[in-house]
């Protein structure tokens, strides 16, 4: 449900200004920084808008899905209900055209009052070819990809894609992505192909991913629950937000942020079930043998990672800024599936924050992680 917020009445930009500074000073001063009414309502209208979840296919890539990936009963193709892609991995659709038109994106996005996406593939990803299929598809998709930065560079950067079941491939595409107009992280599934993230399979690229310092984003695929979830389209209202708090446990018990320290993870809608969990996940370290192996409590370890805002609930939001501070959570839309947000800026308008808690979460945050 989409919720919108009344227009500021009288609060001139001098004001504003105002009272970020003030916010800013009760902060640097250590004291509360309790906000005002006038404060916590106050919209920032200066602030470039950065979506960091918005999902983009390339015509380029998915004629490669229905060239190439024939042998493996993958397809994509067009009715007069939208596109589909079908893969041995997943299937998806009907989907509309925006998802490719570079166009109708940037007009959504005007719309949107988003100044810029960090754009990302999605599911059902490239994990279900061969090595050659697959280090082909990430090659196309990142081309595209930074063909589209460069149409837009002011307006569309890029999380590249690799062909992660293959190693070899997958650091070789990492090296040359990486160097590519626009790239400013990597977008990985919260598990691949059924593998963990902290397998060892993956150890030498995420290792690599640290030491060129960008940053990483998952997103649900293949999710857990299998059969039970098939019904009601229960995959995803309740797989996605599962399978991103169980990728992030990998990560965490799995030793990867321990053996990474400057590893930075972003966990796509809110962290999923993963703030609100944290309590029994560090009763479990404080009486399990079995995780007893972990040096620190695992809520210590929320603050590894970033957030997007993609939980459609005001209150949820809230108890995730509690949880993880302002700092660490930006403005998300899932663009352009029907489970994000049409309108993320206004979503942002009813949760209950700072002038200077909404700047950093609207852009400020993003575009550190970034480097923009």
């Amino acid at each position: 449900m989409e919720i919108k917020s009344g227009p500021e009445q009288g609060m001139s930009r001098r004001r504003l200004l105002q009272a970020g500074l003030a916010t800013a000073a009760a902060v640097a001063m250590g004291g509360p920084g309790e906000a005002t009414a006038q404060d916590r309502n106050a919209r920032t209208t200066d602030v470039r808008v950065i979506d960091i979840h918005a999902h983009y296919f390339p015509e380029a890539y998915l004629d490669l899905v229905a060239t190439d990936g024939k042998r493996f009963d993958a397809a994509y193709y067009t009715t007069d209900k939208g596109w589909f892609i079908k893969t041995p991995a997943a299937s998806n659709g009907p989907l509309p055209t925006k998802f490719i038109d570079l166009k109708a994106r940037i007009a959504d996005m005007d719309q949107q009052g988003v100044g810029l996406q960090a754009i990302s593939l999605t599911a059902p990803m490239l994990y279900w070819g061969d090595a050659a299929l697959s280090a082909k598809l990430a090659k196309a998709w990142n081309d595209a990809a930074t063909t589209a930065h460069q149409a837009y560079p002011t307006r569309l950067v890029a999380f590249l894609t690799l062909p992660m079941l293959y190693p070899d491939h997958a650091l070789s595409e990492l090296e040359r992505a990486s160097k590519l107009p626009g790239m400013r992280g990597v977008y990985l599934g919260t598990n691949i192909a059924g593998h963990d993230l902290d397998d060892p399979l993956f150890e030498p690229i995420l290792a690599r991913i640290e030491a060129l310092d960008l940053p990483v984003f998952l997103h649900p695929v293949e999710t857990i629950g299998g059969e039970r979830l098939k019904p009601f389209f229960l995959s995803n209202l309740v797989g996605n937000p599962v399978d991103t708090a169980v990728a992030a446990c990998h990560l965490i018990f799995g030793g990867v942020l321990d053996r990474h320290l400057k590893l930075q993870i972003c966990l796509p809608h809110a962290g999923g079930v993963l703030p609100i969990l944290i309590g029994r996940i560090d009763q479990g370290w404080k009486v399990r043998d079995e995780l007893k192996h972990l040096p620190h409590a695992p809520s210590t370890y929320l603050q590894r990672f970033t957030y997007d805002t993609i939980t459609h609930s005001k209150s949820v939001m809230e108890f995730v800024v509690n949880q993880v501070g302002s700092e660490r959570v930006m403005i998300g839309s899932d663009y352009c599936f029907t489970m994000g947000y049409d309108r993320p800026v206004q979503f942002l308008d009813q949760v209950d924050l700072t002038s200077l808690q909404r700047r950093m979460i609207l852009g400020g945050n993003a575009e550190r992680l970034l480097k923009l």
